[in-house]
C-alpha cells in the first residue's frame, strides 16, 4: 500500500514539476522576446516584412471567411424572429455578434492556422538545419530577429485584420437582408445603430490585440524549441496550432468577463 501510494506521489510530483518548468521556459523565452526591443536595426526591418507576410498576405482569406460570416449570421437571424417582432432588431443582433464575438474570435481561429502554422514550420526549419545556431555562434541575437518581429507584426495587424472583418462581415449581411429577405436598408441601419456605443469596437479590438499575442507567442516559442527533423517541425506545427486555439478561447472567455460589463449603451 505504502510502495503504490509513493509511486502515486512521485507521478504527481513529475507532472507538477513538469508543468511548472514548461511555464518557466515560456516566461524566460517571454523575457528574451522583450530584451530583443533592444535591437531596432534587428527587428524594425523584420517587422515590417512580417506586417506584409501576417497582414497583407492574409487579407483574401479574411474576407472571405468574414462575408460568408455576415451572411450566414443575418440570413439565419432574419428567420428565428418570432411573428410580430420588429425586423430593425435584426441590424442590431448581427452587429453584436458580429463585432464583439463572431469577427475578432472566427478571425484569429482561421489564421491560427495560416500564419501561426507557418510562423512555427519556419522557426521550426531553422532549429533543425541548425540555421540558429549559426546565428548563435555569430553573436546574433535569434529571438530579436525570429521571435520579436513576428509578435510586434501580430499585435498590430490582428486588429487591423479583424476591423476588416467586422466591415466586411456586416456589409455582406446588409447585403444577404436586402437581396434575400424582406428587411430593408432603412430597417437594417436603424438596427445597427441602436445601443451602439464606441466601446464595443474598443472591445472587439482588445480581444484582436490578446489574440495576436497568443498566436505569435505560442507559435514562435515552439518553433523554437523545435528537436528531431522534419518529424520535429510537423509536431511542433501541430501543437503549435492546437495550444494557440486552446489560448484564444481561454483568452475570449476572460475578456468577456473582464469587460462585458462596460458594453451596453
Amino acid at each position: 500500500m505504502t510502495s503504490r501510494f509513493d509511486v502515486v506521489l512521485r507521478v504527481v510530483e513529475h507532472k507538477v514539476l513538469g508543468v511548472f518548468r514548461a511555464v518557466g521556459r515560456r516566461v524566460y523565452f517571454g523575457k528574451d522576446m522583450a530584451r530583443g526591443l533592444r535591437e531596432p536595426g534587428t527587428w524594425i526591418p523584420e517587422t515590417i516584412r512580417q506586417m506584409r507576410t501576417i497582414g497583407v498576405e492574409s487579407v483574401p482569406l479574411t474576407v472571405i471567411v468574414a462575408a460568408f460570416l455576415g451572411g450566414v449570421t443575418a440570413f439565419q437571424t432574419r428567420y428565428q424572429l418570432f411573428p410580430g417582432v420588429q425586423v430593425s432588431v435584426v441590424g442590431l443582433i448581427a452587429r453584436q455578434s458580429i463585432v464583439l464575438e463572431l469577427g475578432p474570435l472566427l478571425t484569429a481561429l482561421v489564421l491560427t492556422g495560416r500564419i501561426g502554422a507557418r510562423m512555427t514550420a519556419e522557426i521550426g526549419t531553422m532549429r533543425v538545419t541548425e540555421q540558429i545556431d549559426a546565428l548563435e555562434t555569430l553573436s546574433f541575437d535569434p529571438i530579436a530577429y525570429l521571435a520579436t518581429p513576428r509578435f510586434l507584426s501580430a499585435l498590430v495587424m490582428l486588429p487591423a485584420l479583424t476591423i476588416l472583418a467586422n466591415a466586411t462581415a456586416i456589409l455582406s449581411a446588409w447585403l444577404t437582408l436586402i437581396l434575400a429577405t424582406d428587411v430593408r436598408t432603412s430597417d437594417f441601419v436603424s438596427g445597427l445603430r441602436l445601443a451602439f456605443t464606441e466601446f464595443q469596437v474598443v472591445y472587439s479590438l482588445i480581444k484582436a490585440f490578446c489574440f495576436g499575442a497568443a498566436i505569435a507567442f505560442v507559435c514562435s516559442y515552439e518553433g523554437y524549441v523545435t528537436e528531431s527533423g522534419a518529424e520535429g517541425v510537423g509536431r511542433s506545427t501541430a501543437l503549435a496550432v492546437v495550444i494557440a486555439s486552446v489560448s484564444i478561447l481561454v483568452l475570449d472567455a476572460v475578456v468577456a468577463a473582464i469587460f462585458a460589463p462596460f458594453i451596453q449603451a
